[in-house]
């Protein structure tokens, strides 16, 4: 089985232990490593193993991001080795054991589906900002993409052969990239299984080049920018609601009516303004706009009829006027935006069947 597996390691300016990493794939059995030299230092390439009939090293001449090494290794096994399996990659570190590795190697099955090598992060060794970082990221795709994984940042991941053209696709040059693997994974319905494995970390996970700002702004770049989506509808939203609410107090006796008119008017144009930012910038859906913008109102009409009752209903309870309105409709919107990221994700912008 390993002599049609591709294990691939993606390397920055590697220590001495990619070299024992390397020997420690070999001895198990792996026939083809694929290293990735992603512009490490004249210092540092002293340690990447020499290429021979079993490794072949990649070279980019500037560091480009693990994203874009595993996409350079990806391209490369899809053209060059039409009769391969499927590709493994693990860090070249020391943190994933030969066993684990080869584990993952054996799950690979020539369908749909991607093989998670899940650490356990509640033992006591775990490196504190390990943990963190794990556990925020599970609890957003828990929470807003419906997917408990246990290990979102795990290095240690197996594909078919099947899926290496697709995996190119996507976008993400650094550490972001495996994030939306994961997440472009859930919405073409690609499926994800999980092995556990070996925890370990070495010096505290100190060769780690994950930059703790920078990076996990990148991999959370997805909800930033859904965040940043809502937030800029909201404006206009709230906004259009008073201008509108100002108006129409004036033109209807019926105090009732004017919450309805006035979010109506403002969802007509802050919803358009949220389509186009969330098609092209959050989910960054392929599907035709056809198909998508019918989805989207067939959410967004239902949403902005529960907002405009539960605003109207809550106005005429608390005897609220333009402003008070405009404090509730801050509340309901905010339940409504929590909702509506799960429906979008799953539904709206969910990809095809077919990968």
């Amino acid at each position: 089985m390993t002599n049609k597996i591709f294990l691939v390691i993606p390397s920055l300016n590697p220590d001495d232990q990619l070299a024992k990493t390397v020997k420690g794939m070999l001895d198990i059995g792996f026939e083809n490593i694929v290293l990735v030299d992603d512009g490490s230092d004249d210092a540092h390439k002293a340690n990447f193993p020499a290429a021979s009939n079993n490794v072949t090293i990649l070279t980019h001449e500037v560091n480009r991001g693990k994203g874009v090494a595993l996409k350079t290794a990806f391209a490369y096994v899809k053209d060059n080795f039409p009769d391969a399996a499927g590709v493994v990659t693990a860090d070249g570190d020391g943190q994933h054991t030969p066993a684990d590795v080869l584990r993952c190697a054996r799950e690979i099955e020539d369908k749909r589906q991607i093989i998670l090598g899940c650490r356990d992060f509640s033992g006591p060794d775990v490196p504190g900002k390990s943990r963190f970082g794990n556990g925020v990221t599970s609890f957003i795709f828990k929470t807003l993409c419906g997917k408990a994984i246990s290990d979102t940042q795990t290095g240690l991941r197996g594909f078919p052969a099947c899926l290496l053209g697709y995996l190119c696709d996507i976008s993400g040059d650094r550490f972001e990239y495996e994030t939306n693997m994961l997440l472009r994974c859930i919405g073409d319905n690609v499926q994800i299984k999980e092995i556990k494995i070996e925890t370990v970390y070495l010096d505290d996970n100190r060769a780690t080049h994950f930059r703790p700002v920078r990076d996990s702004i990148r991999i959370y770049r997805f909800l930033i920018n859904y965040i940043l989506s809502s937030f800029v509808s909201f404006i206009a939203d709230i906004s259009l609601f008073y201008v509108f609410s100002r108006i129409f107090a004036r033109a209807f006796n019926s105090p009732a009516m004017v919450p309805i008119i006035a979010t109506v008017c403002a969802r007509v144009i802050s919803s358009g303004i949220n389509y186009y930012i969330n098609r092209t910038k959050v989910f960054e859906s392929k599907q035709q706009v056809k198909k998508t913008l019918l989805k989207y109102y067939a959410l967004a009409i239902p949403q902005m009829l529960v907002s405009a009752g539960a605003v109207t209903l809550l106005t005429l309870v608390f005897g609220a006027h333009s402003f008070g309105s405009s404090i509730i409709k801050i509340f309901v919107d905010t339940v409504i935006f929590l909702v509506s990221f799960r429906i979008q994700k799953s539904w709206v912008f969910k990809g095809e069947k077919n990968v």
